[in-house]
């Protein structure tokens, strides 16, 4: 139902606007606000993601699409990374819904950590991932899974699942048709992030890199994990692991993501 426009709203309190009394849109949105541009960028990720979901099961044959999205888990550790399932499509319960999955855990955990599509005929009985979701996975009666993290360089936007309820193992064809989605999803997210990224924001103070602090960012920024890093530089990952706090901490982001993105725009990565 359409709710009735109020005449008395349709006059600016100041007498400003048109001389037929309407508000221009100048008067609600300006071009150049950053809050609308980050408000656009959100609605515009919703939108994709969601979309990804119900495509993946119309599109690909699959029975369950999911998509999670990067963010800080509570309890987390600051700069692990992590992300919470957000859009769904073909479920039947919801225990697999607003799931928190650290990187590593699970498929799409090891998706995220390795930045690269991971599959398995039957989860239940696959040796080469975690168990955590188990429950879940056999509530709503799934078996093969697979997963395709949106990456935009070494920026990860999402990773993207398609499961089905049979055991069977993924062909090239499914492969390459939910990987050309997720390719898709990222294009229109990168260019909703980019709306944001161009709007003017104030300067703030960067605490400058010490250069072993921006050899590990470098590393960190093109998809490497910390036990990668490590063994490239000869370090520990515990020394990784603190170096890349740091870096994090004098860029004021909060997880590899953001420093990844945050990086790149201040010209770090060259």
């Amino acid at each position: 139902m359409t709710r009735a426009a109020d005449p008395h709203l349709a006059q600016p309190a100041d007498g400003a606007g048109q001389a037929d009394g309407a508000v221009r849109p100048d008067d609600v949105v300006r071009p150049d606000d950053p809050e609308l541009a980050a408000r656009a960028a959100e609605l515009v990720r919703d939108a994709v993601l969601g979309d990804l979901a119900r495509r993946v099961v119309a599109e690909c044959g699959a029975d369950v699409g999911l998509v999670g999205v990067p963010e800080p888990l509570p309890g987390s550790r600051p700069g692990s990374e992590g992300m919470v399932l957000r859009h769904w499509a073909g479920t039947r319960a919801d225990l697999l819904h607003d799931v928190p999955v650290p990187a590593g855990l699970g498929l799409g955990g090891r998706a995220l950590a390795e930045r690269a599509p991971t599959w398995v005929p039957d989860y239940r009985a696959a040796t080469t991932i975690s168990h955590h979701y188990d429950a879940a996975v056999a509530a709503e009666d799934l078996y093969a899974m697979l997963t395709v993290p949106l990456m935009d360089g070494g920026a990860v936007h999402g990773v993207v699942y398609a499961s089905l309820r049979t055991v069977v193992p993924f062909g090239d064809v499914r492969i390459a048709a939910v990987g050309k989605l997720a390719a898709a999803a990222t294009l229109a997210l990168a260019g909703a992030a980019s709306w944001n990224r161009a709007m003017p924001r104030p300067a703030a103070p960067v605490r400058p890199l010490t250069p072993r602090e921006h050899e590990v960012l470098r590393w960190a920024a093109t998809g490497r994990t910390n036990p990668e890093i490590a063994a490239r530089l000869g370090l520990t990952c515990n020394t990784v692991t603190g170096y890349l706090k740091a870096a994090m901490h004098k860029l004021g982001v909060r997880n590899r993501t953001e420093l990844a993105l945050t990086a790149r725009e201040s010209g770090l990565l060259g």
